[in-house]
């Protein structure tokens, strides 16, 4: 364990105890949490594969859920590689600079998944109540710009976290119960005044999730006045199944960072460390591993470019296969003699002593072809 810095009472390192009062079961708890990471890296990398390569999906929608894949694959691994080296290798040490940076992108790139489910919200929205002006309204540019926008929005609230914690004087020493550097799990160790570092979270939680949230709440309450003004049932059942998946998506992220959130703030003495510590790793697991699966499940065109993508390569092999053996050249026997070259030019015939001669095939240079001759 690395000593403290005594006189700024900086540690130079933090040790992450992984997660209190589980110690012994560490390695069975790896398993699920590494299954989980596998299926989200699979998943959101072959969602963003099938979404470049197949051009029906180049909408709007889609180029949304790319972005929602993308940020989830940094999401999960911010944390995740970290998390496996110490329930499985006992590495619990990390540089007080990598905490910070550490930090930075989880939360930053959590700010990032929650602006990304707002705009796919106001895309659901556009769709529904303006669809002739769908394609003229959400553009490529407009896309590039709120994703940027929704990016820098979260790096410019966050970066106030490193320098909010690093002034904290760390006397208690530099022990973390957690298996990774979450903002107030860090503030929590220090010997200071961490009320600044808590109004400030609670600040950046509100302009951030509660933005997303309000802007996410008008959109399907627009939404669901537009639908329910549809006079057929069929147009209603169409609208509603094309929000189906983001519903599903906005539950599965919002839930565990309401229960990681509050429980940091006001559940600390309730609720045991350990149910706090599993929650907020499935709160950063939990969308990247469940939202491949949901959309691909529930959107009809995912389903439909999944199929139509494996078929064409199976296609495409069999077309290899078929040119592979179409290219197989059989040669043509050497003419020893002029009899034998007049036996090939003749027409079939019965040989004198009654043996038939076969057909000569030479219609194409790529078949067979079958010689008889008489004996």
């Amino acid at each position: 364990m690395s000593l403290l810095n005594v006189t700024s009472l900086t540690p130079a390192s933090f040790i992450l105890n992984g997660i209190p009062g589980l110690e012994e079961v560490h390695l069975w708890i790896s398993f699920p949490l590494c299954a989980m990471y596998s299926i989200a890296l699979t998943g959101n990398f072959g969602l963003m594969y099938l979404i470049y390569s197949e051009e029906a999906l180049h909408r709007p929608m889609y180029i949304f859920l790319a972005l929602l894949s993308f940020t989830d694959v940094l999401m999960c691994t911010s944390t995740l590689p970290n998390t496996l080296c110490i329930l499985w290798f006992n590495l619990k040490e990390i540089d007080f600079k990598a905490c910070l940076a550490q930090m930075f992108f989880v939360h930053t790139f959590t700010g990032m998944e929650s602006g990304v489910l707002m705009l796919m919200a106001l895309d659901r929205y556009v769709a529904i109540c303006y669809p002739l002006r769908y394609s003229t309204i959400l553009t490529n540019v407009v896309i590039a710009k709120a994703g940027l926008l929704t990016f820098l929005r979260g790096v410019m609230l966050v970066i106030p976290f490193s320098f909010l914690t690093k002034r904290l004087p760390y006397c208690r020493g530099n022990i973390i119960p957690h298996t990774y550097c979450d903002h107030m799990s860090v503030a929590k160790i220090s010997c200071g005044n961490v009320q600044v570092n808590a109004i400030y979270g609670l600040m950046v939680a509100l302009l951030i999730g509660g933005f997303d949230i309000l802007c996410i709440t008008v959109s399907y309450t627009m939404i669901l006045r537009a639908v329910v003004s549809l006079s057929s049932a069929d147009a209603r059942q169409k609208a509603f199944s094309t929000c189906t998946a983001h519903i599903c998506a906005i539950v599965i992220t919002y839930v565990p960072a309401f229960f990681t959130f509050f429980t940091h703030r006001f559940g600390g003495h309730t609720i045991p460390p350990h149910i706090h510590i599993i929650m907020a790793n499935l709160y950063l697991l939990m969308p990247p591993t469940m939202n491949p699966i949901v959309y691909g499940v529930k959107t009809k065109q995912i389903r439909d470019s999944v199929i139509r993508f494996l078929f064409k390569r199976k296609d495409t092999l069999s077309q290899n296969v078929k040119q592979t053996l179409l290219n197989v050249r059989v040669p043509l026997p050497r003419l020893r003699s002029p009899t034998q070259q007049e036996t090939l030019q003749r027409k079939p015939s019965m040989c004198p002593q009654g043996t038939p001669i076969c057909n000569s095939k030479s219609s194409s240079s790529f078949e067979w072809l079958t010689l008889c001759s008489c004996r």
